[in-house]
């Protein structure tokens, strides 16, 4: 899913704690229908975080009834796509025959590798009452010898991942290890992401297991060293320093990151590549109708970008 070009979002100015390199502020686009997105990553600063190198925040929204998601059939390379709902429901197809359904609190990993194709939209029973949508979508890219792996999806339940819970703090272990858990989805780089809920005054820790690590405020207000933070954006620590979070408010936050990628990666559109002239294979070879096609969603497709 990549719902709109855009300028790299802004970076925010500087704060009292040490541990934080940098705020992202998204650069927020409005699709209709009061429908928004907020692009974090890529930004001017932070290309990637640990293997994060896209990350989109859209809604919430309501959609009327006769309305809904439409992302058209479109290709990936050497990446996968993570999805994660807060909210609403959508319907998954790919060119491997996938039609999977994902609600809030299961994930969707779509691992495009040489090459997949996927479309999501909302399904028909929920585009004929109306729905809500919120959630996330997040892109990590593979390491270099991992790049042209076959293509593959998994889905996960929300019974799967553990939950700590602890005087006011509830964390859900969704990529990765966290807090002494550990996640059953396969990764085939160190990869960790974590769905965060801290009532008002309740503190969590964020420690440096992992190297890069960054923290995007959902909901509500945070504070740390000091500096509050409201919904709407990223900060994107330094490694090597112990973080404490704080609620000011009701607070709701993912955490995320991982150890850094094995070099700088090419993106253009939906495809990421260690190497620039795979990205312009991949350009010729969707212009030209190489791509697999989704069963079930075979009519329509987006159109490679002229720019």
């Amino acid at each position: 899913m990549s719902f709109f070009p855009g300028k790299d979002p802004a970076s925010g100015n500087a704060y009292q704690c040490d541990a934080i390199a940098h705020v992202v502020v998204p650069r927020t686009v409005d699709l209709g229908d009061g429908f928004s997105v907020r692009r974090a990553l890529p930004s001017a600063r932070s290309r990637m975080v640990g293997p994060f190198i896209f990350f989109d925040h859209f809604g919430p929204a309501e959609f009327r009834a006769g309305n809904g998601l439409d992302v058209r059939p479109h290709p990936h390379i050497g990446l996968a796509t993570v999805t994660y709902l807060f909210d609403g429901e959508i319907m998954h197809r790919d060119s491997l025959g996938t039609a999977a359904p994902i609600k809030p609190g299961e994930v969707n990993w779509m691992t495009a590798g040489r090459g997949i194709v996927h479309s999501e939209r909302t399904g028909s029973e929920l585009r004929s009452t109306g729905s809500p949508i919120h959630g996330l979508q997040m892109w990590v890219a593979l390491p270099a010898a991992k790049e042209e792996i076959e293509p593959g999806f998994a889905h996960h339940e929300t019974s799967e991942f553990p939950l700590v819970k602890d005087d006011g703090k509830f964390v859900r272990v969704v990529v990765g290890s966290l807090y002494g858990e550990k996640s059953p989805v396969p990764t085939v780089h160190e990869t960790f992401f974590g769905n965060v809920a801290l009532r008002a005054g309740a503190t969590l820790p964020l420690d440096a297991d992992h190297e890069e690590r960054a923290l995007y405020v959902v909901d509500g207000t945070i504070d740390i060293a000091g500096d509050p933070f409201e919904s709407g954006r990223l900060l994107v620590f330094k490694p090597g320093d112990r973080v404490t979070i704080k609620a000011v408010t009701d607070a709701h936050f993912v955490i995320c990151g991982g150890a850094p990628m094995d070099g700088p990666r090419h993106i253009w559109w939906n495809f990421v590549s260690s190497r620039k002239d795979r990205i312009e294979q991949a350009k010729a070879e969707w212009k030209a109708g190489h791509f697999g096609k989704v069963p079930g969603d075979e009519i329509e497709f987006i159109p490679l970008p002229e720019k």
